[in-house]
């Protein structure tokens, strides 16, 4: 059996769909090539997953902002991969940030078509979100009521959880027989200074005032679930939240409390991201017999030694015993740092050429002159 080289790179945000990354590799190459796009749960996870031999649905549903937006989730078979960035994420904003109004409820609305649908395994892709709402606009799409002391329901966004009195889920749909997983390698708790209002909400266009705003919003849904949703440890008897129970959970905080809400309603399992994701895409049984692994994104940075796809993917290899090079537009990283990663070499576009925005608008092109060099240095 002839080798083959497995390419499985992210996407160059951008420029470059992880996808089309992986067809301009490949193209380049002289040797037998699989392609397998890849996704850490981000950008992109859907557009992964319908490469990988899922099905794309598209449905309308509400984006961050209420406008109403185009929206896919992937299916194959029971199991559905919803991306939040798809229906909540920073890319839905049509006029800028809205980080006190922006709501998750997009995502739950693609979350109850997919069990509609006869889905019973389904993956949330959390990242590149819009919104800091504790995931009450998810929970809300799905059946659940958000209501005041006077017993009306709250407008969406993260701010009016302030007022947040009771958590209705009496008219909740039937998940009893749906298994959720969070992919996710953000580890952060809903609260306090490693929090989603404090870390992630400037991110988003919250300024430091709508940022307490934010953090004591997301305090009062803590509080009000353990009471009336019996979250018990989210509080303590003083209703002032603490590090622990689901609120001080790691990845409460992902995507602005959507963590919290997956947790918390519908008892989802955390994954770190990139890993369970090449798990579900089918990496294990690809990457056998293979010579060597291509991977890749936009830019190798401290940010990619933090559970991003190129470093996920070299410590899956590894365990193969196949070595990994990778392609990206930018490189920050040492060679020192990349070994470490478990990446032997890497090839960035700016080395081919300086200038940021040819390299963009080029990618393509100047991928496939860096692969043939990449070959020649390795595949020879």
């Amino acid at each position: 059996m002839v080798e083959h080289v497995l390419v499985a790179p992210d996407k160059f945000k951008g420029s470059l769909t992880a996808a089309e990354v992986a067809a301009a590799v490949a193209g380049a190459l002289a040797v037998p090539a699989v392609e397998l796009p890849v996704a850490d749960g981000g950008d992109g996870t859907v557009d992964a997953a319908v490469a990988c031999g899922f099905t794309r649905v598209t449905r309308t549903v509400t984006g961050p902002t209420g406008e109403p937006v185009e929206a896919s989730y992937a299916r194959r078979g029971d199991t559905a991969v919803v991306e939040l960035a798809e229906a909540s994420g920073l890319r839905r904003l049509p006029g800028g940030p809205e980080p006190l109004t922006a709501t998750s409820h997009g995502t739950g609305e693609l979350v109850a078509d997919a069990v509609r649908q006869g889905a019973t395994r389904v993956v949330l892709g959390l990242g590149g979100s819009a919104c800091t709402d504790g995931g009450a606009g998810l929970v809300r799409a799905l059946g659940a009521r958000f209501l005041d002391a006077a017993g009306a329901d709250l407008p969406p966004g993260g701010a009016a959880l302030r007022d947040l009195e009771r958590i209705d889920i009496s008219g909740l749909l039937d998940l009893s027989a749906v298994e959720f997983v969070v992919a996710s390698d953000v580890d952060n708790p809903l609260l306090g200074p490693h929090g989603a209002a404090a870390v992630y909400g400037p991110q988003k266009g919250a300024g430091p005032d709508q940022v307490r705003v934010l953090e004591a919003a997301l305090s009062r849904l803590a509080a009000i679930a353990t009471r009336t949703h019996g979250l018990v440890g989210a509080v303590e008897h003083d209703d002032r939240p603490r590090p622990m129970g689901v609120a001080g959970a790691p990845g409460a905080g992902a995507a602005g409390g959507v963590g919290f809400a997956a947790l918390a309603f519908l008892h989802a399992d955390l994954q770190p991201g990139i890993e369970y994701l090449l798990d579900l895409l089918g990496f294990n049984d690809l990457v056998r017999g293979a010579r060597l692994v291509i991977t890749g994104e936009g830019s190798l940075d401290e940010q990619s030694l933090r559970g991003k796809a190129p470093v996920g993917v070299a410590q899956a290899a590894a365990k193969a015993g196949v070595p990994v090079v990778a392609v990206c537009g930018r490189r920050t990283l040492s060679d020192a740092d990349l070994q470490a990663a478990g990446i032997t070499a890497a090839y960035a576009l700016t080395d081919l050429e300086p200038d940021p925005g040819r390299c963009m608008a080029q990618a393509a092109a100047l991928l496939r002159d860096l692969t043939a060099r990449l070959a020649a240095d390795h595949l020879a």
